[in-house]
């Protein structure tokens, strides 16, 4: 409600939560409004049926959402950041030092005996690893 009134619609905006019933038990959700005394609908109203409909779809599209952005985090490999490391240089990067953590904890030296890694390159890598927060 407070974000509500800070754009100045909270007026123009019908609000009500929904709570599950004891034990979360389907059909003895509450209802609540601003203003208003909580309150139940009729286990069998069509009306309720569709609030529950409403409620789970927006429970599996958040859900959704939430595990696909986790799973594009998972996938995500510091070494993907490197201007100049491409799947090549990333996978021999990775067969030496056996992953990114490992590649951040290499020498300058190191970095430079890996195939394909040239001087420039191995600073650039050396550099991004040590200027990280």
């Amino acid at each position: 409600m407070t974000a509500l009134k800070e754009l100045g619609v909270a007026d123009q905006v019908c609000v009500v939560g929904v709570a599950k019933g004891v034990d979360r038990d389907a059909g003895r959700e509450r209802f609540f409004m601003p203003g208003k005394a909580p309150f139940r609908l009729d286990e069998k109203s069509p009306v309720l049926y569709y609030l529950q409909r409403l409620r789970d779809e927006a429970h599996r599209f958040a859900i959704g959402a939430h595990r696909q952005k986790r799973s594009a985090d998972i996938g995500k490999n510091p070494l993907d950041e490197i201007d100049g490391v491409g799947p090549s240089r990333k996978k021999a990067l990775l067969a030496r030092f056996g992953s990114a953590r490992g590649v951040s904890r290499a020498a300058l030296a190191e970095l430079e005996g890996v195939e394909g890694i040239n001087t420039e390159l191995a600073r650039r890598i050396h550099d991004f690893f040590r200027n990280k927060p």
